[in-house]
């Protein structure tokens, strides 16, 4: 990969999302691992003639080149950056999911390479046939990580100790973990943040104490924004 002023060229990229933009271009939203997430207005790429069309696709890793240094520049070539091995598609929402996380939880032009590599991990995983839950789990820690909202997973907040094996927490965006009883509302088992810091989990309990943790977090980060996956998840179940 290399880039000038006014050209990047083959630029490790996913695309986010795309909309339609009049009659056969579209605005793509896409992560790349050098320059962050940016918007790309990619030229003639919609319809029957459009070559491009194939290959400008989710969750596949692409080799993108564009022109321009404004809010969206323009896309002036993309080439496959792996095999082309799809997801399962019992994974495809839970990774709409993902990007919808990075859409709303990023900014645009601030490069996160960490972030990268590891959204492309779990996808990555994914298509190997890796288990759904734990990747999404330690996507969605990595991600806090990345935009400065990491958990603390060592400590209890207001005394400074260790997490227990045998202890149970309850989670405070505005505090971290403090001790609770077992019983407390939204408690947490200590095994299971300590799976989550060492990122290895041995049980759907600990899973399931993972999940609420940073879906609250999460929420935290949001402030109050519906995830639209989520809202079209539970139409799907209902």
């Amino acid at each position: 990969m290399s880039s000038d002023p006014r050209r990047t060229h083959l630029a490790p990229g996913y695309i986010l999302h795309h909309v339609p933009y009049r009659d056969t271009s579209r605005i793509l939203e896409v992560l790349t691992r050098e320059h962050g997430r940016l918007s790309l207005f990619a030229r003639g790429v919609r319809g029957p003639k459009a070559k491009l069309a194939p290959l400008l696709q989710p969750f596949r890793l692409l080799l993108l080149s564009w022109s321009g240094r404004g809010e969206a520049p323009q896309l002036i070539g993309a080439e496959p950056g792996d095999g082309g091995d799809a997801l399962p598609p019992a994974h495809l929402m839970a990774c709409f999911y993902l990007n919808e996380l990075v859409l709303r939880l990023t900014s645009r032009h601030d490069p996160h390479p960490a972030l990268f590599d590891s959204y492309h991990g779990a996808l990555e995983d994914l298509k190997r046939g890796g288990a759904l839950e734990p990747a999404l789990r330690i996507f969605e820690k990595r991600l806090l990580e990345g935009i400065g909202y990491g958990l603390d997973l060592a400590a209890e907040s207001r005394t400074g100790h260790p997490l227990a094996t045998e202890a149970y927490y309850q989670f405070r965006p505005a505090q971290g973990l403090v001790e609770a009883s077992p019983d407390a509302p939204g408690a947490l088992a200590g095994r299971s943040l300590l799976s989550l810091a060492q990122e290895r989990f041995t049980s759907q309990a600990e899973l399931d104490d993972v999940r609420k943790l940073l879906r609250s977090a999460i929420a935290h980060c949001l402030e109050g924004r519906e995830l639209l996956t989520r809202a079209v998840a539970r139409s799907m179940r209902k």
